[in-house]
């Protein structure tokens, strides 16, 4: 029999989940754009690759006009620019200021787990004042194999000392869910996230769509009933 579920950590996706992202990026993307002489790009339009990194960007930008090898070019332009920059305009997404709090006062752990390197999370994570908040935060780099692989999960879960099987995963992409079920956590969807059009979250086979930060508190303070 499957022992019960004992929420003791919630971790989140960093991009398009804890973290509104998307206006440094987007507007990073452009300035390298320009840069190597294109034209700077509708950002709604890219918008929904964010969660799959700044080189799925930069081919949904260009597609198939110019060599892999410009594209290259044009992402390491993109990623310094943003290094330098990181943390403009983002922030945490309206509502999750009160989700964190929740966690924390309610003597749970929360931690990140996302495939964004190193060199980009930790500065976010401190410009934000979130890194002593969190239980654990774990990079695409940290572990030999990123999301969906378990590995990042389960050393998440290490470094927090808590079990997977009391964890739920948040996360707006595909890749999120599957990390967090092979890890065998309980995963929900962020759908305020960076959901492309053709998505189709419910077939993900997540525990729970969330539409709101609101609602993954509404969540969070319902398993703690239990």
């Amino acid at each position: 029999m499957a022992a019960e579920f004992k929420l003791s950590c919630v971790l989140f996706d960093l991009d398009g989940t804890l973290v509104d992202t998307a206006p440094d990026l987007l507007l990073c993307l452009n300035k390298a754009l320009i840069q190597h002489g294109f034209e700077s790009f509708s950002t709604t339009t890219v918008k929904p690759f964010i969660s799959f990194g700044a080189v799925a960007l930069v081919h949904e930008t260009l597609k198939d006009h110019v060599s892999e090898d410009i594209k290259a070019t044009v992402v390491e332009t993109m990623l310094s620019i943003y290094e330098n920059n990181i943390a403009e305009q983002s922030a945490l997404f309206s509502g999750l200021a009160d989700t964190l709090a929740l966690i924390e006062v309610s003597g749970l752990k929360w931690g990140v787990v996302t495939n964004k390197r190193e060199r980009f999370t930790q500065p976010l994570m401190a410009a934000l004042n979130l890194t002593h908040r969190a239980a654990c935060i774990i990079s695409g780099d940290t572990t030999p194999n990123p999301k969906p692989h378990s590995d990042p999960m389960l050393e998440a879960c290490k470094r927090a000392a808590v079990s997977p099987e009391n964890c739920v995963y948040i996360g707006d992409a595909i890749h999120d869910i599957k990390a967090g079920y092979n890890a065998n956590m309980k995963t929900l969807v962020a759908l305020y996230g960076y959901l492309r059009d053709d998505d189709k979250p419910e077939t993900w086979g997540a525990d729970a769509l969330i539409a709101s930060p609101q609602q993954l508190t509404e969540w969070i303070e319902s398993s703690l009933c239990l």
